[in-house]
């Protein structure tokens, strides 16, 4: 990759660094994770990660409820989600953003960089 740009090895490290995360504070991790960047933009995507309080909820029409705790979990932990970004990539984070979807269970973890300075 061009210089400035995460190549395999930063990759892998944001997608283990964003599993670890979730597995430390979910109390599991995704079933898959993978990492792509493009430009600026980092995007994880991590595939099965609802836990099983989440699933029941899902289970019971409680979608608004399962989105609203992930949005406030995310927002908590977007330094320690940004910090891994950062220490991967050598380069600042400059917006975080992240969504979940529910069927099928993924979500998605977008990180803006901020520009190469030439």
């Amino acid at each position: 990759m061009d210089p400035g740009h995460p190549d395999g090895e930063a990759l892998s490290a944001i997608s283990n660094g964003l599993a670890h995360l979730h597995m430390r504070f979910f109390g599991r991790g995704p079933a898959k994770v993978k990492t792509t960047a493009v430009d600026d933009l980092v995007v994880c995507i991590l595939w099965n990660g609802f836990t099983t309080v989440e699933q029941t909820l899902l289970k019971r029409g409680q979608t608004g409820a399962v989105e609203a705790f992930r949005r406030t979990f995310q927002t908590t932990m977007e330094p320690q989600f940004t910090e891994v970004v950062e220490q991967a990539t050598g380069r600042r984070v400059r917006a975080y953003m992240n969504q979940i979807h529910v069927e099928p269970d993924v979500a998605v973890e977008l990180f803006l960089l901020d520009p190469i300075s030439t």
